[in-house]
């Protein structure tokens, strides 16, 4: 392991152990009234993290939305928990760590944030704050959609880093 990986991988164990690290867990988010989730704040560890790993707001990359569908069209995506693969780098972590978040699909598109990233290097767990997100409607739901799922046209998005979730 180079000293790059040493150093952050110490760092980002005193930033998971750190009081009130919330790790890779949401917290309880609010709905709208068409399903969707209200505004969340992103904790101050998640923030830390991101830019200690140069994971700066607006910074983008490629991921596989579903890592047991990947290049399946249409995806298939359930309310809920979900694990997606990072495709390429994303400031200094680099793919392809997988990306666990959380599914909403009661709006007219699906929603997802993502609240922790898992580098394959062995090292814990990073908390992030991070959304999916796809130009010209590409998350929006295939109308045959059914309750609790959104059935989507791609299987890849751009994950984009965020200081809070909107």
């Amino acid at each position: 392991m180079n000293i790059h990986w040493t150093a952050l991988s110490t760092c980002l164990l005193l930033l998971a152990t750190a009081p009130g690290c919330s790790g890779s867990v949401a917290g309880k988010v609010s709905l709208r009234a068409d399903g969707t989730p209200e505004q969340e704040d992103c904790p101050q560890e998640a923030k830390k993290a991101m830019k200690y790993l140069q994971m700066f707001v607006g910074e983008s990359a490629w991921v596989q939305l579903d890592a047991n569908q990947t290049r399946v069209r249409p995806v298939t995506l359930y309310d809920g928990s979900i694990e997606s693969v990072l495709e390429e780098n994303l400031g200094l972590l680099e793919a392809p760590a997988r990306l666990y978040g959380r599914v909403w699909t009661g709006g007219a598109q699906a929603v997802i944030r993502y609240y922790s990233a898992q580098p394959m290097n062995g090292s814990d767990p990073i908390p992030i704050c991070a959304v999916a997100r796809l130009g010209m409607g590409q998350l929006r739901k295939r109308p045959e959609s059914k309750p609790g799922t959104a059935l989507l046209d791609v299987p890849q998005a751009g994950v984009y880093v965020v200081d809070e979730f909107r």
